[in-house]
């Protein structure tokens, strides 16, 4: 069977690089004994080395012609190719009842979505590794008072310890994209109870963020129930890419007694 063509409709960039390919399956080393879910597997050239590890793998992929090439090249997988639509999928239908992890090199097109989907699993996935565009994998690995810091950011930090871990040029890919790429690993922190509302959270978060050049004083109104005045902290003169998650806590938890009368 000819190699699978590459299909700009679905954001595949193949990896070439076997040493980068090997780099990426060594993520998920500390996690051996976990089911893995590998998404966007194209033509398996980190597949062959998550296996080659001994991890219990799946992979999950939409291109019909990959799924062909991978029943075809690498009969490892049999009963293994789930072809689907992983933001569509249940992903414990197909990892079991425990805890697993997640990696791949993701479509860019939908890459920051990828993460959002992990996040709804993020009591079961203990962790989350792969490559994507470089601008989102320093996104999610942003600290406090760093540019890039995002709502992507603080919502990933906020269960997991994010690690940028090495950048990728474009070369080694079939086609090169036209960015840079990085390589980012996520793993479960200590955190069972964020301590405030989750979807409030969720909410001051997004609120805070698409209001980003204006200070929390100032972006924090549109949340505030009528009449109210936001408190005096010192919170209120910082922008939301300065704040730490357990500072989002805060002002959750402040929203929250606002919107109670306490």
């Amino acid at each position: 069977m000819q190699q699978v063509k590459p299909k700009k409709a679905l954001g595949q960039h193949f990896l070439t690089d076997m040493g980068v390919a090997r780099r990426i399956a060594g993520t998920l080393d500390g996690f051996v004994g976990l089911p893995v879910i590998e998404v966007g597997p194209g033509m398996g050239v980190l597949t062959q080395f998550l296996l080659e590890k001994g991890h219990d793998l799946t992979v999950v992929e939409i291109d019909t012609e990959s799924v062909a090439w991978l029943e075809s090249h690498m009969p490892a997988l049999n009963g293994h190719i789930v072809e689907a639509d992983f933001l569509k999928l249940d992903l414990g239908s197909i990892a079991g009842d425990g805890k697993f992890c997640v990696t791949g090199n993701y479509p860019y097109n939908i890459s920051s979505q990828i993460f959002f989907h992990v996040l709804e699993w993020k009591d079961r996935v203990e962790c989350c590794s792969g490559m994507l565009q470089k601008e989102v994998a320093e996104r999610i690995a942003a600290a406090p008072g760093s540019k890039a810091r995002g709502i992507l950011s603080v919502l990933m930090q906020a269960w997991y310890d994010a690690e940028y871990l090495f950048t990728v040029d474009e070369h080694v890919f079939n086609p090169p994209p036209k960015v840079k790429s990085g390589v980012i690993r996520l793993t479960r922190n200590g955190v069972v109870d964020l301590g405030c509302d989750w979807g409030v959270f969720k909410t001051v978060v997004k609120t805070t963020f698409g209001q980003r050049r204006k200070t929390i004083r100032n972006s924090f109104k549109p949340l505030l129930p009528p009449g109210a005045v936001m408190p005096d902290t010192p919170l209120a003169g910082k922008r939301p890419e300065q704040l730490s998650v357990e500072e989002f806590v805060e002002l959750t938890n402040m929203l929250n007694a606002l919107r109670k009368g306490v």
